[in-house]
């Protein structure tokens, strides 16, 4: 039987900016950024108060994974923000919501109320678009 997750892939379309991205401007912990062969790297970062659970920064290149028609399409896709999605959870997100805008996170809704808490919703460099929620 399955007891947990350990690991999600958020596909990206430059490895160091998305790092930088994730790490400089969102706050969160470099897990392991690891060697894994020529030219590739293993890039995982984490919330900080979620250690446990590793978000892997994955290029989208032709190659090992794809070829190269399918990494063409898969970066359009992510480009134009319909491809990845996930929630962040913030305890103070109207104060999370301005320090981010302040860093050049680009928002597609501002904190707006919801049947389940308060929810903004954000782009990353790559495209891909999160809700960032404050739960009730």
């Amino acid at each position: 039987m399955i007891s947990r997750i350990s690991h999600v892939c958020i596909y990206v379309l430059d490895q160091e900016s998305a790092r930088r991205f994730y790490v400089d401007t969102l706050g969160f912990k470099i897990h392991t950024d690891a060697p894994m062969g020529p030219d590739m790297r293993w890039v995982t970062v984490c919330p900080p108060d979620q250690p446990d659970v590793e978000i892997t920064l994955m290029p989208i290149r032709d190659g090992t994974m794809f070829t190269k028609e399918t990494a063409e399409s898969m970066k359009s896709l992510v480009k134009a923000g319909t491809f990845g999605f996930g929630v962040f959870e913030t305890r103070d997100i109207y104060a999370t919501y301005e320090e981010l805008k302040a860093k050049g996170v680009q928002f597609k809704q501002a904190p707006k109320e919801e049947f389940y808490g308060i929810e903004a919703v954000f782009k990353d460099d790559s495209g891909n678009w999160f809700s960032l929620s404050q739960p009730k």
